[in-house]
């Protein structure tokens, strides 16, 4: 891949290095929305071999992570770590990390193709997607191979809604909201969901209606008391910016800028305790 590294007739070499890198930071965060990883690490790296940069190490940490070099990605969210004292990003996969390579070793798999959930099941809209818990969780060693970004696929099993990412049982579905997409589901509707964020006794996933069959018509997948049509598209940096930062962006939305013209986000908390209510049959119309 060549980049343009050339001085704009009449500008500074300073302005130019800001240029580059800047225009390094957009192609490294496009590699990693679509899951090109080693290419994401080959930009990641250029773009440090022009000063340190906490962001571009935990990109770089995330890359070769799913790659399946554990050891080097723990070396590169060190490096953030010591640039940022205070990110939680790269402290916390520190700790994912550590019990993964006592389990798993320096290396293992890389990342299945198809592993990662698309970009636009992460964009929150009123009534059509919906934040949940997970409980029933796996061991560390089966969690730590999961990671935010990762697509999952729910199944109805009796009274649980099971979530699965990457072949590996992640837990179910807070018992609330599984209560009624399970109702949905069994009339035809058809939902996608990715995980959010993760610890070892923590996994939240956001759930998005993909599919409503016309016998479930009127009915709310996730009713909320917002009253303005919320759509959030968690793109660009905000989506893919170190473990597509959903760790951070998801909880705390504290990228606005990124986004302009789109509208309020309806707040997770909101959406978790609100969004599987029951609601009353609906009324014959008259």
């Amino acid at each position: 891949m060549s980049f343009n590294t050339e001085l704009a007739e009449g500008a500074s070499p300073a302005i130019n290095a800001t240029r580059v890198k800047r225009q390094l930071r957009e192609q490294a965060i496009a590699a990693a929305t679509d899951a090109n990883w080693t290419e994401a690490v080959e930009i990641n790296r250029r773009l440090l071999e022009m000063g340190p940069e906490s962001d571009a190490e935990n990109r770089l940490a995330k890359a070769l992570w799913e790659l399946g070099e554990l050891g080097e990605a723990r070396v590169h969210y060190q490096a953030a770590l010591a640039l940022d004292p205070t990110n939680r990003i790269a402290e916390r996969n520190i700790d994912r990390l550590r019990v993964l390579l006592v389990e798993a070793g320096e290396k293992t798999v890389p990342a299945a193709q198809g592993s990662k959930a698309p970009v636009t099941i992460f964009v929150e809209e009123t009534g059509k997607t919906g934040f949940a818990g997970l409980y029933d969780l796996p061991n560390p060693k089966q969690l730590a191979q999961v990671n935010p970004g990762d697509l999952v696929e729910l199944l109805p099993e009796g009274p649980r809604l099971r979530a699965r990412s990457n072949g590996v049982e992640i837990g179910s579905v807070d018992p609330r909201a599984a209560a009624r997409l399970l109702k949905l589901i069994a009339d035809g509707n058809k939902y996608a969901a990715g995980v959010t964020s993760l610890g070892d006794k923590d996994v939240r996933i956001i759930i998005r209606e993909t599919y409503q069959d016309p016998r479930n018509y009127g009915k709310v997948s996730f009713p909320t008391a917002a009253k303005v049509t919320d759509l959030r598209p968690y793109t660009k940096g905000t989506l893919v910016r170190e473990e597509i930062e959903l760790d951070e962006e998801l909880e705390l939305d504290e990228d606005d800028d990124e986004v302009e013209d789109i509208g309020r986000v309806v707040p997770a908390e909101v959406t978790d305790d609100a969004a599987f209510v029951e609601e009353p049959e609906e009324l014959d119309e008259s």
